[in-house]
């Protein structure tokens, strides 16, 4: 029999509603040893599912917290075991009393993410629905909140499911016909079988070519704010931020270190970093920061490279336009609100990376930046509802695995090989999609998983 599992749902911050969750074969009897209702001596245990009952939590004869409790029952719940929620005042003392309370009455606290991960033990949702559970929660954007609800509504199984079964289909009938060669004749059936594993092929393809575009809408796009000192790219931080984040002067040099925040605009999240201003300098603390600056941005999803509009190109801004060659970057002409010096003609000249004009202090300038930034990382799949979009980078793995054993397969087709040769590489192929949605998951790869959820979840 499992333990019967219990911890605070809600967040452990002072606000109005608290909510503690129960899950297991005892948490009605748990629920029982320590609620009465308000104005009745019936018993808990005896009321129907899906159904809110108003009353008090006791300890001993102490009265600890006026709730409303919500009974649900097997199968029918998020775990697909009994299931109690206590609705409580949202104080954290009075939360980890009442927890207390249902941990001495029977039931242990839950590990991070044990609800949801009896969820997937007890069959109501598979793997990538369970890590779905956690995007929702951490879904920083619009389109991050749509992708990760598409997944827990089952895209992602529903379409490994359907390639799992056509390759089983190929895999059982060269087993059949190796078993029984009268009945299940295989000559003639290497180029059909080419055609269908080709199929399959390219299936897994279309849904690898989506990965890099869900995981920018799934974790964000790592973006670098670079450009010479006293550009403005402090001014830009706060500005998007909406607050007094970065320190502002008028001295140049004022950013050492790089300074990291989340923000949204056009619709996408940003991890945004700030960094040194670029320039030649024989400070040592300076050109750490710069040094820096351009590591980041090396590896970043894109660059801001903020120019001031107010002064003339030199030789700094030239070796930033030479940086970014090769790399994804939008050029910000900044401080648009005084008299421009250069244009965004003169910034045509020098690269080919589009050019936003704005204004940090008189915050124009970001609309626009938005929308050009959608147009750079989003191409609408998010929008079609027939599309399914790989966002984590444990299934893109699985995938390519998968890809990899197919083209095994087909490789031996082409050569001639025995069947069974072809059987092994389909099997491969079979066993790694199937540890996206965790029918070939090994109890290390889940215990990492569910580790990273929150408690209560």
């Amino acid at each position: 029999m499992k333990d019967t599992i219990a911890a605070i749902a809600s967040g452990m911050t002072a606000s109005g509603i608290g909510i503690i969750r129960i899950s297991g074969p005892e948490a009605f009897h748990v629920l029982g040893r320590i609620f009465r209702f308000a104005k009745s001596e019936k018993r808990i245990e005896d009321q129907k599912a899906n159904t809110i009952h108003y009353g008090h939590i006791f300890r001993e004869n102490e009265t600890i917290d006026e709730v409303l409790v919500m009974l649900m029952k097997a199968p029918h719940t998020y775990t697909a075991e009994d299931t109690v929620e206590i609705d409580c005042h949202g104080g954290p003392f009075v939360m980890q009393k009442i927890l207390q309370t249902v941990v001495e009455n029977g039931a242990r606290l839950a590990e991070p993410g044990e609800f949801t991960r009896r969820a997937f033990m007890n069959g109501r949702i598979d793997l990538s629905e369970a890590e779905a559970v956690m995007d929702v929660i951490s879904a920083g954007s619009e389109d991050a909140l749509k992708s990760s609800l598409k997944q827990l509504g089952g895209s992602v199984r529903r379409e490994i499911a359907d390639l799992r079964d056509k390759i089983i289909t190929e895999t059982a009938f060269i087993e059949a016909a190796i078993d029984d060669p009268e009945h299940y004749d295989l000559d003639g059936y290497g180029p059909t079988l080419l055609e269908n594993l080709g199929k399959v092929r390219r299936r897994i393809d279309k849904l690898l070519a989506t990965f890099e575009e869900g995981r920018i809408i799934r974790n964000g796009i790592r973006t670098v704010i670079l450009g010479k000192p006293n550009a403005g790219k402090s001014s830009l931080l706060n500005y998007l931020l909406g607050e007094e984040r970065a320190i502002v002067t008028d001295i140049a040099g004022t950013t050492r270190d790089s300074l990291e925040e989340h923000i949204r605009i056009g619709g996408l999240e940003l991890v945004l970093t700030d960094t040194a201003g670029i320039r030649e300098t024989g400070d040592i603390i300076e050109r750490m920061g710069v040094d820096r600056a351009l590591n980041l941005a090396a590896e970043a999803d894109l660059i801001l490279v903020v120019l001031d509009s107010s002064r003339a190109f030199d030789e700094d801004d030239e070796k930033i336009f030479d940086f970014i060659r090769e790399k994804k970057a939008v050029i910000l002409l900044n401080k648009s609100d005084l008299v421009p010096v250069i244009s965004s003609s003169d910034i045509r000249e020098r690269t080919a990376a589009p050019c936003v004009i704005i204004s940090a202090k008189e915050e124009t300038g970001g609309e626009e930046l938005g929308g050009l930034l959608r147009s750079l990382f989003l191409s609408g799949r998010i929008g079609m509802n027939e599309e399914t979009m790989i966002t984590n980078v444990r299934h893109k793995e699985a995938l390519t695995e998968a890809k990899r054993s197919l083209d095994l397969a087909c490789g031996s087709i082409e050569a001639g090989m025995p069947e069974d040769f072809i059987s092994i590489d389909l099997m491969d192929a079979y066993a790694m999609l199937g540890k996206i949605t965790g029918e070939e998951v090994e109890d290390d790869l889940a215990d990492t998983i569910f580790s990273k959820f929150c408690m209560g979840k």
